[in-house]
């Protein structure tokens, strides 16, 4: 269970030293994607990170308000890329323009 004195320390850090979460990042698995048509691929990266993590800036805010403190960052990491390119037929720079978008 909480104690003042940790609630106390806790708001202190917050208000005076600037207490904050850097960054939350949501891990997403492309092996699924991988396809030997490199525009295929393409989209099947694009369609799975826009469906898995369509709700992920909101939930950090959601994160931010219920516990006031800011989180810095929200950001995603997927899988390596250079795994879906050695299977694909094409450009590399086709997943990374994906990835942009």
């Amino acid at each position: 269970m909480f104690n003042s004195k940790d609630i106390l320390e806790t708001i202190k850090m917050i208000q005076e030293e600037n207490l904050d979460i850097r960054t939350i990042t949501m891990g997403i698995s492309l092996l699924d994607c991988i396809d030997s048509d490199i525009d295929k691929s393409c989209e099947k990266v694009y369609e799975k990170m826009m469906r898995v993590a369509e709700h992920h800036v909101e939930t950090g805010e959601i994160i931010e308000k219920r516990y006031g403190i800011p989180i810095i960052n929200k950001r995603l990491s997927v899988t390596p890329i250079s795994m879906l390119a050695a299977a694909a037929k094409g450009s590399p720079v086709k997943f990374a323009k994906t990835l942009q978008r």
